[in-house]
């Protein structure tokens, strides 16, 4: 039997995400092989959100994790995460969120991402008012222009600014390039070393001013190995502990295996050559084109429909899956599709044995 196959299958109502905990810790072994030790992993837990695999995390030595959102955070900490970085400045209500959060988990050191002075002199007042200390990296921008300052002397004096201000730690430098996802290994290689040469100059110019850089956090899933060969950074990357059909597919260099799938049923049969499936919007991220999810069985099949509850396919092979058939498919971006299911259903050794509440997929949990 195929790996994915669920034998107690007629049990889970569909669509439904499985997770395969053993495939899970494949990969954490292998994010841990790839980064030479523990010492240099962050990874993010926004593909997850579940309790249950930062445990798994923390039952092979990782110790620190990267989240975007305060109840990500909130979540990782009472899983037991010693560090936690949220890589999303805390603004507005958020303030007070991410100050509290802190207050209420002294056994975690939470950090935040910052970019604007405003926020961080807001942050600062916060801090000072509770009697804490806020630990923040200043967010560069290396090349993806969606949140970061420039590497430059503005970027210098607001670090300076950090660290100068009351209530707050400078805890050094972080930088995402999710713009860089070349499938070719080279020309991905370049534009990660290209960018990361800014982080660098900007790491000599906060020495040469005299500021503490502790550490530096770069990259995502793409340019994991590469980081990884640099000895003076963490690494954070994301999708590899679930994997997807679409970094399979852009990214054949990264051996991870997919541990995340999601069963769906033929629905309706409307034509001679169509399928239903119960796999809409709702079920599987749907911020790409289509394919949005592998079928696997009906990898041929083009996708002619999707809505909030339904897929339709065509297919010559319609005739080959009655009414109720399950099926099983990868999803193209696993962790939007996550965040869309309430409870992820475990599978082990070929059967449904136990449901994960995906508890951070709330934006809000106690905080």
């Amino acid at each position: 039997m195929p790996w994915y196959t669920v034998e107690n299958v007629a049990e889970i109502p569909s669509p439904a995400l499985l997770v395969y905990p053993d495939r899970v810790d494949q990969n954490i072994r292998r994010m841990i092989e790839i980064a030479g030790g523990v010492e240099r992993l962050r990874p993010h837990m926004k593909t997850n959100k579940l309790r249950e695999v930062v445990r798994m995390h923390l039952d092979r030595g990782i110790t620190r994790f990267k989240c975007a959102t305060i109840a990500e955070a909130e979540m990782a900490a009472a899983a037991g995460a010693p560090d936690v970085l949220l890589a999303y400045q805390p603004v507005g209500p958020n303030v007070h969120r991410f100050v509290h959060l802190v207050e209420t988990f002294s056994g975690t050191r939470f950090s935040a991402a910052v970019d604007d002075e405003a926020t961080i002199r807001a942050l600062s007042e916060a801090a000072v008012a509770a009697g804490v200390t806020l630990n923040l990296f200043l967010d560069l921008d290396g090349g993806m222009h969606r949140t970061g300052i420039a590497p430059g002397d503005r970027a210098v004096e607001l670090y300076r600014v950090v660290s100068t201000l009351p209530g707050l730690h400078a805890a050094g430098l972080h930088m995402y390039d999710g713009h860089i996802h070349d499938t070719d290994l080279d020309d991905r290689r370049k534009a990660s070393d290209e960018a990361f040469a800014h982080v660098q100059t900007m790491r000599d110019a906060l020495a040469a001013a005299g500021l503490a850089v502790p550490t530096v956090v770069v990259g995502g899933t793409p340019t994991f190995p590469l980081h990884a060969a640099r000895t003076d950074v963490e690494c954070s990357p994301g999708t590899t502990v679930f994997w997807d059909f679409g970094y399979s597919t852009i990214l054949p260099d990264l051996d991870f295996t997919p541990a995340v799938v999601l069963l769906t049923r033929v629905i309706s049969r409307p034509e001679q050559n169509r399928l239903c499936l119960d796999l809409g919007h709702k079920a599987v991220a749907s911020e790409n084109p289509h394919p949005r999810v592998k079928v696997f069985g009906l990898e041929d099949a083009t996708p002619v429909g999707h809505s909030e509850e339904h897929l339709v396919l065509e297919t010559d092979r319609a005739a080959d899956f009655p009414v109720g058939s399950p099926l099983y498919g990868l999803p193209w971006h696993v962790c939007p599709t996550v965040a869309l299911h309430n409870e992820a259903v475990v599978i082990r050794n070929g059967r449904a044995d136990a449901r994960w509440q995906i508890v951070a997929r709330a934006r809000t949990l106690t905080i």
